[in-house]
């Protein structure tokens, strides 16, 4: 298993998350984070430091955020690893109690 970080991520991009992960599977996009799934531990330590609550052990994931386990593993794939922390995007605190937000992901 594998964590996976879901729709609440999406235009928030907060990276409290990658600070502590031991062997950095985060990838960075314009407006979201993704977990590649081949280097994730499934320490779980992440998951307390995301202010958004995105981030999901795979088994825990909600039924209608399913589709997020392949979307990580694609940008993944494509996206830069990112090793330490930024600021969070300008607006992220009025996004990240929003759902649904799959169609302003950004690639």
């Amino acid at each position: 298993m594998t964590h996976v970080v879901a729709d609440s991520c999406v235009k928030c991009r907060y990276t409290d998350c990658v600070d502590v992960c031991p062997v950095d599977c985060f990838r960075e996009g314009p407006n979201f984070l993704a977990i590649d799934p081949d280097e994730c531990i499934d320490c779980a330590v992440c998951v307390a430091e995301c202010p958004a609550n995105a981030i999901f052990a795979e088994e825990d994931l909600p039924a209608d955020q399913q589709h997020y386990i392949a979307l990580n593993a694609e940008l993944s794939r494509i996206w830069p690893s990112i090793t330490k922390t930024k600021p969070a995007l300008p607006d992220a605190d009025e996004w990240r109690d929003k759902t649904d937000k799959l169609q302003y992901l950004e690639r």
